[in-house]
């Protein structure tokens, strides 16, 4: 729909509900057949069926009729309540409803682990995420997207992807990626609810409507350009605030009560172990020069063989155990 058939004009987006269907059926088949590859098989529960529910649910009030319209042409605060949606709601909800099998199967490529790696480090998710909603807001891009159902679906796109790289060191879902220790993650929840959101406070005190797209907002939601532009810059602000704080609140009040407990690792599961033989196994072999104990020393496993070979019963009893193969949520 474009801006002439008034604010409220029905439009189907008969795009958007493809896409959206497309990709549920994909990951109910791609599930389904990991579920015979696997073993055991990893079952997706009826919890993160409805959460995975939630996410579709969101997804279809932020980009079909009437919100994706408004946030189109006519309203920046129904813009900013657009991505507010994708970034807080739909990233949040796709993390913990997806299927950990195919979560397992989608990041284990070694381009998308290595990428994924690297965004786990709190200072790299803050900028990544800082530079995806601030830079979406430039007023040539607003402008893009007014005119063009295809930038409009690439930067929805990002916005995802900007969520989901902000909870990824939150929810820990990815194997190999342990979520951050509690106070820590409180503290990266805080960053990240007012270093992103650093342009709502323009939007607050600027004198001047910062986007001509918005400039019929009052023929669609009652209020002058100026006042649409501020509403929005609070409804960013306080939106991220609230949330983010709030789930670093719970994050504290579950966490182990005692100093040492909270310096504790998460425990690993069997998928966290498999993906780190993963990454080892693409570095390739090492060299005897580049053994810890040095070019034409025997290890401590081929020293315990020649011993007559009684190390190897001894070693099992050591107390090693490997870890459950059960997923985080499971």
């Amino acid at each position: 729909m474009d801006a002439t058939t008034g604010p409220y004009g029905w439009d189907p987006h008969l795009v958007t509900w493809a896409l959206l269907v497309g990709l549920i059926g994909l990951v109910v088949i791609g599930h389904r057949r990991l579920l015979t590859a696997d073993d055991p098989p990893i079952p997706w529960t009826r919890r993160q069926i409805r959460v995975f529910s939630g996410a579709c649910a969101a997804s279809v009030v932020a980009l079909t009729w009437p919100l994706a319209d408004l946030a189109a042409h006519w309203s920046l605060t129904a813009l900013v309540t657009q991505r507010l949606i994708l970034v807080m709601a739909v990233a949040p909800m796709l993390m913990l409803g997806l299927p950990y099998d195919v979560i397992r199967w989608l990041t284990r490529p070694a381009a998308v682990d290595t990428v994924l790696v690297r965004l786990r480090t709190p200072p790299v998710a803050i900028a990544v995420v800082t530079v995806l909603l601030v830079g979406s807001m430039a007023p040539v891009l607003v402008r893009a997207q007014a005119t063009s159902a295809v930038v409009r679906g690439v930067l929805d796109g990002a916005m995802v992807a900007a969520g989901l790289v902000l909870w990824i060191p939150v929810l820990g879902r990815v194997p190999g990626i342990l979520p951050l220790k509690p106070v820590v993650r409180f503290g990266y929840l805080v960053f990240q609810a007012v270093v992103p959101a650093f342009l709502s406070f323009i939007y607050i005190f600027s004198r001047h409507p910062l986007y001509g797209v918005f400039a019929r907002s009052h023929a669609a939601i009652g209020l002058r350009p100026l006042n649409d532009q501020q509403i929005a810059g609070f409804v960013s602000k306080l939106t991220m605030l609230f949330t983010l704080l709030t789930v670093g609140a719970v994050v504290l009040a579950r966490a182990p009560r005692s100093g040492a407990e909270l310096g504790e690792d998460d425990p690993l599961v069997w998928a966290d172990v498999e993906r780190e033989f993963e990454r080892v196994d693409r570095q390739g072999p090492k060299g005897p020069e580049d053994r810890p104990d040095g070019p034409g020393r025997s290890s401590p496993s081929e020293e315990s063989g020649e011993s007559g070979g009684s190390g190897e019963s001894e070693g099992s009893g050591d107390g090693l155990e490997l870890p459950d193969r059960d997923p985080p949520d499971g």
